[in-house]
Formats: structure tokens, sequence, C-alpha cells
């Protein structure tokens, strides 16, 4: 069934089914079609370490990213320096400006920070590589499926991964990471180096056991019922007879972390993408959503001509 990239052919979108040409061998899953969830930022483990959240909590005892974003600074997965940088983000989020980062200075997002600002993912599978494309700016990466990494390795903004399966997991390795203006791994901060080591788990899971993981993750920032749609309106399928697809994330920086952390991403498929532009004039239609939070953008430029 053919359907419009968001964003790139049309807003508009019709469910997509993968067809057996995606597949990479027998018993191999097919993870293609347009993915979404409600709410930002990793899902935490049902156990082993925590990774960083916001402090500040509303009331009712949800996590409050209005007031600021004041990641806990005190958390022993933090080695001192990152202690540090993450305390003096903190600090700068409660004068009410937002922390600088890719997404709201529209550059390269690396993992794991583009899975925690993200909502809206399509995945296409092929024989040789799995590309992912995030809605907001069409973010895309690419994975080698059943390929090695270069020696020696020349770092990018967004690493150099690889994939391979092992029976129903997609299973996804990112090294090489370039720690760019703003190298951070959240919303509020939490920074990284040129240490980091990033591992995906993709795999299918069972819709309802989808929809509980993506409530438990709505309720930890409000108790207002999960919408149909997303924060952009993208419009989740209601029949849960229909697989989630859940990311495990394990992160690995020995210069910012005393040891490896996981966290997870859960989805839903989903429909009715809308068309997002990061770094473009103010004068838009509204035939676009402009990404406007953060402060005044630096996005890239271009030094010197192509050709």
């Amino acid at each position: 069934m053919a359907r419009a990239l968001p964003g790139i052919l049309g807003a508009g979108a019709l469910f997509f089914v993968g067809g057996a040409a995606a597949a990479d061998g027998p018993g191999v899953p097919d993870l293609s079609g347009d993915w979404g969830r409600s709410n930002f930022s990793l899902e935490q483990p049902p156990d082993g370490p925590k990774f960083i959240t916001n402090t500040l909590k509303k009331k009712d005892g949800t996590i409050d990213d209005d007031a600021g974003r004041v990641g806990d600074y005190h958390s022993p997965i933090l080695t001192p320096q990152a202690a540090a940088i993450l305390k003096a983000h903190g600090e700068f989020s409660m004068t009410g400006q937002s922390i600088p980062d890719p997404h709201n200075q529209c550059w390269p997002e690396p993992p794991p920070f583009t899975m925690s600002i993200q909502l809206e993912l399509l995945v296409l599978q092929r024989p040789n590589e799995v590309v992912l494309i995030y809605s907001n700016g069409q973010r895309t990466r690419h994975i080698r499926l059943n390929s090695s990494h270069p020696s020696p390795l020349k770092p990018a903004y967004v690493g150099d991964s690889i994939g391979h399966f092992e029976g129903d997991t997609l299973v996804v390795d990112t090294i090489g990471i370039k720690p760019g203006r703003w190298p951070v791994l959240d919303r509020y901060g939490t920074p990284h180096s040129d240490r980091l080591h990033v591992i995906e788990r993709y795999r299918l899971i069972d819709g309802k056991t989808a929809e509980n993981a993506m409530v438990s993750h709505h309720r930890e920032f409000t108790k207002a019922p999960v919408s149909k749609a997303d924060g952009y309106g993208g419009v989740f399928d209601p029949d849960l007879n229909h697989k989630g697809l859940q990311v495990a994330v394990t992160v690995d920086d020995p210069k910012m972390f005393t040891q490896p952390w996981t966290g997870y991403v859960t989805y839903r498929p989903e429909s009715n993408w809308p068309e997002m532009i990061c770094d473009d004039p103010p004068s838009l239609t509204n035939t676009a959503i402009l990404e406007i939070g953060g402060p005044p953008r630096q996005g890239p430029v271009a030094l010197k001509p192509d050709f």
C-alpha cells in the first residue's frame, strides 16, 4: 500500500502495512509502518538504575516540565563532571529560558536524544537496511543490516548505526556520535561525551501491552486521560489487535555515567501526521507546524559552497 512521507509528499497518511519484501529472511518480523506515542522522554525501566528526570513536580505529584527543567544532578548514575553540567543546565532553565538542545536549535538529533523528543516514527524496512524517519523536521537515520562499523570510524552527529536481527528483535548498535554544540540526551540537559555508545532493541508487542505502557508513561506527566491523538495531531489506531512497537535503549558513556542504564519507548500504530518544519522563516502558512521552542536558533550554515 502506498503512503505519503510526512512533511515530504503530503500531510495526510494511511496506515502502512509492510509487505513480505521488507523482511530479511524467514522469521524476521516486519517493523515497517507509522508509529506514534503520547508523551516525550523515555520510559523508566521496571528495575535497574533509573535515568535522569525532572525534579520539579505539580501538586498532584506528576512531572512539571512547564515550570522548568531541573534534572536530578544528585543521581548516583552521574559522574562528577556530568552532575556539574546538569546542575548548570537546571539553573539556566530556572531563569525562564529553554535549555538549548539539538531539537530546538534544528541540528541533527542522535540517539537516544531524538527518541526522547520525537513523538512520531516511520520505519522503512529493507533487505539491507532499516530507515527511521522522525516526523518533526524529518530527522532520518540509516541503519545498515548485517554490517560492521568502519575502521577508522569518522564521528558524525548521529553516529554510525549497524543492526541485525536476534530472533524477533532488531538490535541496533550506534557508536561514533560526535558531540555537537549541545551534546545532551534529553530535555533536561543530561550530557553525553564522545564515548557515548547506544544499543537499541526493537520488537513488536501485544497491542494492549503497548497501550498500558503508554498510559503508564503518560500518567507520569498528567492525570488526564490519554488522548486519541498525540500532541501534534497524529491519530492512534484504536484497534488493539494491532501490534505495538517497543524499543529498549541502553546508554553507556563512561565519561558521564557511572554505569550503563536503560530506558524504553513504546509506540502504537498511528496516522494523520502533520507536516512539521524546524529551521524556517516565521512566515509559514497554516499547512505546517513550526517548532518554536527553545532560545534563538543557531541552525547549521554552509561555510563554503558545495561546488
